[in-house]
């Protein structure tokens, strides 16, 4: 089990970092506007993400429990293979539910809105082609496995660096103040390290 412990823990890391992505949608910072739309809306938002941020987190706990545990290549491959999936879900709700909330009563409010919504969609699209990656591992060649999840890290590394834009984008200003001001969004950051804002 040497060989893929230290991959097991890259993974892990690259991992962590796909679920900064999920809290950035959480809004930081104050100030109490009195944009009732956009108060709504941010509510209606934020009472959807909370679900789904939370199937991200436990996606990514499980997944680094089997690799702080000294597991077998099959458990590593059925863990990582349902959390992928997971996490595609997540971020496919998340959008519907961008998308069914409608556009940000906010300058350029539709195309942040579209933006995040493709984005989401794709991220959603990455870990669903991340999960096949994972299904299609081979867990009796140990060497194989291991390099495997060496290419699934770096995919990893590179979705959860260029994930946030859109997110951002859709949060800037107005938007991130009212999504700060909802109850329903600070429950969605509860557990988790504070989004950067």
């Amino acid at each position: 089990m040497e060989g893929a412990d230290p991959v097991n823990k890259k993974l892990a890391a690259a991992l962590s970092g796909g679920a900064v992505l999920v809290l950035a949608l959480t809004g930081c910072g104050g100030g109490d506007d009195d944009n009732e739309k956009l108060n709504s809306w941010a509510d209606q938002v934020c009472g959807a993400v909370q679900p789904q941020a939370k199937k991200i987190q436990a996606a990514n706990a499980a997944i680094q429990k089997e690799t702080s545990d000294n597991s077998t290549p099959e458990e590593v491959r059925k863990t990582d293979s349902k959390a992928f999936q997971d996490m595609s879900d997540a971020y496919k709700a998340i959008g519907a539910a961008v998308t069914k909330a409608g556009a940000p009563d906010v300058e350029n409010g539709e195309k942040k809105q579209t933006d995040a919504v493709k984005e989401l969609d794709s991220i959603s699209a990455s870990y669903s082609s991340l999960k096949k990656q994972v299904d299609g591992l081979d867990t009796d060649d140990q060497a194989k496995f291991a390099d495997g999840l060496k290419d699934i890290a770096a995919e990893l590394d590179k979705l959860s660096k260029s994930g946030n834009d859109a997110l951002k984008t859709l949060e800037e200003g107005e938007v991130g103040e009212a999504m700060a001001r909802q109850p329903s969004c600070k429950t969605a950051t509860g557990s988790a390290p504070a989004a950067t804002g």
